[in-house]
């Protein structure tokens, strides 16, 4: 909102811009508190920062890509020379709540998005990520424009996937298995969840539901590449490929399948290697961006092996229907692997796939964009309330169920995963009053409560504490 003071009836300051006029000496402390003031509001913590390269910002054709972020959500601007890591002194200046990252493609290597995970970890004294982040870039500047562009929040009704996926908390979707040939799942809009058999190949399947059935949500695993997802983990299937922005099929016969899906989705390659590696103009990652509608995905930037990072956003975003933002479910994700690893119970081999998977699945798009499951099926409910300087935060299983536990399908490292609740303040001087057997971890903008191992019907899973707000 538009700072607006009047100043004796005849100046006045409106988005931080000054009117100069000739004062006398005595409005002189006047204005020099008025500065300080104005100081803070200029320095206090943006809600959204945009960082971008020196050579990127100073490109015609990718310059407007900044230009509409800050325009879209009043975001202050951080240029950098030859590292990204030299953003840190004004990101922790800043603090913002949301920060994107404009890259063009062969900036976006892995060992930027390892940076950029790396110096979002650095705004505070904690472990954990200070802010949404998102990466925005595209097969070209045009595509990373649209992507910027785009407002509209996507509610996912419509899910495909090819892997298994916990249909009875989406409204509508559809998955053929890549473990087991022919089989194939579905549930219509009010139905139940029914097992069909598939054809041996999938590949025109897939072709027809990206195109004619056109998913808000598209999920896949399985052996991959930077230039194609191998559809068929244990038995012969096809592909799909990319070559110069475009998305495309090659079936069993070598048949080459056009692909036309426009529409606006998001996309989860949760357990396929590479997927987020941009390794070239012919990545598959731009050519999801470019050809097939997606405005925020993740992937991974190196082979997959322990799959903490990539499956667990599964048990946040789709599990937890509505509840999570695709953003804050793949941060919600990202803070539970760093808990987890400082959790001295887990064993050796546990802690060195966590350290793998920190700081090598890319998130793509505009973090501040909204994605969220249409609201369904979830096990339990999680509420927080604040007066004054007090907060409480409070679970209760939904009537009937007798755990904390969510749904957990197909996938390595799933399930277990501590519940998370965002803030919506940031607040220092924490102090638990009530709830501390609970173990919670309460940071600068979110609780954090280690899943109980089993439900006590006899107690009440609360955790009151005070704070300041920063």
């Amino acid at each position: 909102m538009p700072i607006k003071l009047l100043v004796q009836g005849s100046i006045f300051i409106k988005s931080n811009q000054f009117a100069t006029l000739d004062f006398s000496m005595k409005t002189l402390p006047f204005l020099l508190l008025l500065a300080a003031f104005l100081s803070l509001i200029s320095t206090a913590h943006s809600s959204y920062t945009v960082v971008v390269s020196s050579r990127t910002h100073s490109d015609k054709h990718w310059k407007p890509v900044v230009e509409v972020l800050v325009e879209k959500h009043g975001a202050q601007v951080v240029e950098y020379g030859t590292s990204v890591t030299e953003s840190l002194t004004s990101l922790r200046k800043q603090f913002p709540r949301h920060t994107c990252f404009v890259a063009q493609p062969d900036e976006v290597t892995k060992k930027f998005i390892a940076e950029v995970h790396q110096l979002t970890r650095k705004l505070d004294d904690d472990p954990y990520t200070d802010t949404f982040w998102g990466v925005i870039t595209g097969y070209n500047a045009t595509n990373a424009l649209e992507i910027a562009r785009y407002k509209k929040p996507l509610t996912v009704k419509k899910v495909a996937s090819g892997t298994e996926v916990a249909l009875e908390c989406c409204t509508e979707g559809l998955w053929y298995d890549e473990l087991v040939k022919n089989k194939y799942v579905r549930k219509k809009p009010g139905g139940e969840v029914e097992q069909l058999k598939g054809p041996d190949d999938t590949t025109q399947a897939f072709a027809d539901v990206l195109q004619d059935y056109r998913p808000d949500l598209f999920v896949t695993s399985g052996h991959a590449t930077e230039r194609g997802w191998q559809i068929g983990y244990r038995y012969k299937n096809g592909y799909l490929k990319s070559k110069a922005g475009q998305i495309f099929g090659v079936d069993t016969r070598r048949r080459q399948i056009e692909i036309s899906s426009p529409n606006p989705k998001v996309y989860l390659p949760i357990g396929n290697c590479l997927m987020g590696n941009i390794d070239g103009q012919d990545a598959m990652a731009l050519a999801w961006m470019n050809d097939a509608g997606v405005k925020q995905m993740l992937g991974y930037t190196v082979p997959t092996w322990f799959g903490y990072q990539g499956w667990g956003v599964l048990d946040y975003f789709v599990e937890q229907p509505g509840r999570y933002t695709l953003t804050e479910a793949f941060f919600a994700n990202h803070h539970a692997l760093i808990q987890r690893l400082s959790d001295l119970s887990v064993g050796p081999r546990d802690k060195r796939g966590l350290a793998f998977d920190r700081d090598v699945v890319a998130f793509y798009g505009d973090p501040a964009w909204v994605a969220k499951m249409a609201p369904g099926r979830l096990a339990y409910g999680q509420s927080l309330t604040r007066k004054k300087k007090t907060y409480a935060f409070t679970i209760e299983p939904k009537l009937g169920s007798k755990s904390f536990e969510t749904v957990n399908s197909n996938g390595a490292q799933r399930g277990g995963r501590p519940i998370v609740q965002f803030i919506g303040d940031r607040v220092k001087d924490v102090e638990i009053l009530e709830g501390a057997d609970l173990k919670p971890v309460i940071a600068d903008d979110f609780i954090l409560v280690p899943r109980p191992a089993s439900y006590d019907p006899d107690r009440d899973y609360r955790i009151v504490f005070s704070a300041k707000l920063i």
